[in-house]
């Protein structure tokens, strides 16, 4: 096998990773809009699948070096394993109707290669991914409540006639889902991508005589397309499950809650703020991939809580709770079992 060929062989793991991520995770950017039914499926689609590819490639590095520190996977059967194991794992729950972590499965994967490798695991930077787990919903819930309520103040005193209002509600969800699937790109890219960082070195490649990929930026040029290839084909049903089961949502409600996750995951994506916030003497925000369900479900429950918990679907909300524990585990085992197919059966070098 050509060295190109077995390249893009171990590169389909990621791609497969992508693919699901954009059937679960990247499907909760529009989804509370296309469940509200103020967006229609085809033009999330759309709109998702090219921003989620700009993010990916402008601003994917920073999430995607934690994942780097936390595993230092060097070699391309490594990363494939680790990468298959995730993107079963989530393919699994999807096909549960559940919309599950993605971040929480390339991590339960980095974590068994770890053990099967015998590496010891940085425990700070695990430590700073699943405080991150805990910190995205809570800091989603807090800014959809301050929302909402700022949003439902203002529509009570501005009188806005009800086709303006309608068409300011359909362009701001536009714009907040815009900036949510800029976000996930930029994010959640290191889960698909970024265990083959440091295992593919590619030479800078110039697009159209004027952009200038490095080669990192190449793979997630690959894993932002996968991931819109995914929301094209596979996001109806999690965009149900988010959008009108948990929590029936009114258009005002939908617009917040795209808002409040996108900047939720922007936060965790951007160097830029998190050099501004450590220059001013506070923390140093962790460049690190969050979980969009996660931001997403914490919108929603923020709008729930303001609500007075009236309409919440706590069973609901209790298996998609469910979904995140087994979510690691289940891709752990799985990365296991192809590590040491992949090493012992095909004798590939580890």
């Amino acid at each position: 096998m050509g060295a190109a060929l077995a390249t893009a062989v171990y590169l389909s793991a990621g791609l497969l990773l992508g693919w699901s991520l954009g059937a679960n995770d990247a499907a909760n950017v529009y989804g509370a809009a296309v469940g509200a039914r103020m967006i229609r499926f085809r033009t999330a689609v759309l709109a998702c699948g090219a921003f989620v590819v700009l993010g990916a490639v402008l601003q994917g590095a920073g999430a995607a070096a934690t994942l780097d520190r936390l595993g230092g996977i060097d070699r391309l059967p490594a990363a494939f394993s680790v990468a298959l194991a995730a993107g079963a794992a989530v393919v699994w729950m999807s096909r549960l109707g559940l919309p599950v972590s993605t971040s929480q499965a390339i991590v339960g994967a980095i974590v068994a290669w770890n053990v099967f490798a015998g590496r010891p695991t940085d425990l700070g930077e695990l430590g700073s991914i699943v405080a991150s787990w805990v910190a995205s919903p809570v800091l989603a819930g807090a800014m959809s409540a301050g929302l909402y309520v700022l949003l439902k103040a203002v529509i009570r005193r501005s009188r806005v006639h009800l086709f303006r209002f309608d068409a300011g509600l359909r362009a701001g969800l536009h714009v907040a889902g815009a900036l949510g699937a800029y976000a996930l790109g930029a994010n959640n890219v290191a889960n698909v991508m970024g265990v083959f960082v440091s295992a593919v070195p590619l030479a800078p490649l110039r697009v159209g005589g004027v952009v200038l990929l490095d080669g990192a930026q190449q793979l997630f040029l690959l894993g932002g397309l996968a991931i819109a290839v995914g929301v094209a084909t596979g996001s109806r049903r999690v965009m149900e499950t988010v959008g009108r089961q948990l929590l029936r949502l009114s258009p005002e409600a939908a617009m917040v809650v795209v808002a409040a996750s996108g900047l939720t995951m922007f936060v965790f994506s951007s160097r830029a703020l998190s050099e501004a916030v450590a220059a001013i003497g506070l923390f140093r925000i962790p460049l690190v991939p969050v979980s969009s369900t996660q931001a997403v479900v914490g919108a929603v429950l923020g709008i729930g809580i303001v609500r007075g918990g009236r309409g919440l679907r706590f069973r609901v909300l209790g298996e998609i709770a469910a979904g995140w524990v087994a979510t690691p585990v289940a891709a752990a085992l799985i990365a296991f079992v192809v590590l040491h197919v992949v090493r012992n059966v095909f004798g590939a070098a580890m």
